[in-house]
C-alpha cells in the first residue's frame, strides 16, 4: 500500500512537473531506496572485497544529477543604461543528469587519481527583468550539452570494515556540444539568443562515502565546481550588454560504481 501511494503521488499529484521530472526523481528514489537495503546488509556482514585495494588500477561508471547555474555580474547603474527599463538579472539553476566513465589509480596508500569523462545535459535560465510603463521578466533558456574531462586528486580515509569517506579536489576542461556560438541571429526571426563560448575550464572540490557490497564498491559523493572563463560572446542586444560576465556554476550529486 505505501509504495501503491507513493506512486500515484508522483505521477498524478504533482502536475507541476513534466515527464521527464517525474522519471528522474522516481529512478533517483528507487537507486536511493534499493542502495540503503544493500548498504545496511553489506555492514552487518563480514568484510567485503577484502583484496581490493591492492589493485593499482580500478574502472567503473557514474551516474549523476546535476543543478547547473551561472555566477554573473551585471554592469554597474544596470536601471539607468537602458532605454526599455531592465531592472534585474538573475539566474536560475535548473536540474539535469550526467553519465560518465569511472577511472581510478592507486599512486599512495590513502591517495588516488581520478579521471571521469562524462556527458552532460543540463539547461540554465537567464531571468531579465524590466519595469516601466508594464512589469514583466524575460528568461532566457540556454540548454547544454557537456563533454566533461575532470582530473582529480581523492584523499581516501582508512577502511572502516566496508565503509570509507574521501575528500577530492581537481580542474575539468569542459565543452558544450549544444553551443550556439556561431549561430546567425538574423536567421531566428528577432529571437535573440545568449551566446556563450564553447570551452570552459573549471576547478572543483567535494566529498564523498564509499561502501564495499558484495561484488562491487558503491559510492555517493557530492561536488562543486565553478568555471573560470568569462562565457559570453558581446553582440548588441540588451541581453549580453547588461551583463559583465558569465561563469558556470555546477553542483553534482554522483553514484558510482567501480569493480
Amino acid at each position: 500500500m505505501p509504495i501503491k501511494t507513493f506512486m500515484y503521488s508522483m505521477f498524478n499529484g504533482a502536475p507541476h512537473l513534466n515527464c521527464l521530472q517525474k522519471v528522474r526523481i522516481f529512478i533517483t528514489s528507487m537507486l536511493i531506496f534499493c542502495m540503503t537495503i544493500g548498504i545496511t546488509k553489506a555492514q552487518m556482514s563480514e568484510e567485503n572485497l577484502p583484496a581490493y585495494n591492492r589493485t593499482r588500477v580500478h574502472f567503473g561508471f557514474i551516474i549523476a544529477v546535476n543543478s547547473t547555474n551561472f555566477s554573473l555580474q551585471p554592469i554597474s547603474n544596470l536601471a539607468g543604461r537602458f532605454a526599455d527599463s531592465l531592472k534585474t538579472v538573475r539566474s536560475a539553476p535548473q536540474s539535469g543528469f550526467n553519465l560518465g566513465i569511472v577511472s581510478e589509480l592507486k599512486i599512495g596508500k590513502y591517495l588516488k587519481l581520478r579521471f571521469v569523462p562524462d556527458l552532460a545535459f543540463s539547461e540554465r535560465d537567464l531571468a531579465y527583468s524590466f519595469a516601466g510603463m508594464d512589469t514583466f521578466t524575460v528568461t532566457k533558456k540556454i540548454q547544454s550539452t557537456f563533454i566533461d574531462f575532470p582530473l582529480d586528486i581523492k584523499l581516501i580515509s582508512k577502511r572502516q570494515k566496508n565503509f570509507e569517506a574521501y575528500v577530492i579536489g581537481g580542474i575539468k576542461f569542459i565543452t558544450d556540444l549544444a553551443s550556439q556560438k556561431n549561430v546567425n541571429e538574423n536567421l531566428l526571426g528577432g529571437d535573440e539568443v545568449v551566446r556563450l563560448i564553447r570551452d570552459d575550464y573549471a576547478y572543483e572540490a567535494g566529498a564523498g562515502i564509499e561502501f564495499y557490497l558484495p561484488y562491487f564498491k558503491f559510492g555517493l559523493e557530492f561536488k562543486l565546481s565553478e568555471g573560470v572563463r568569462n562565457l559570453l560572446i558581446p553582440d548588441n542586444t540588451v541581453y549580453t550588454q547588461s551583463l559583465e560576465y558569465l561563469r558556470s556554476q555546477v553542483f553534482l550529486v554522483s553514484f558510482t560504481f567501480e569493480g
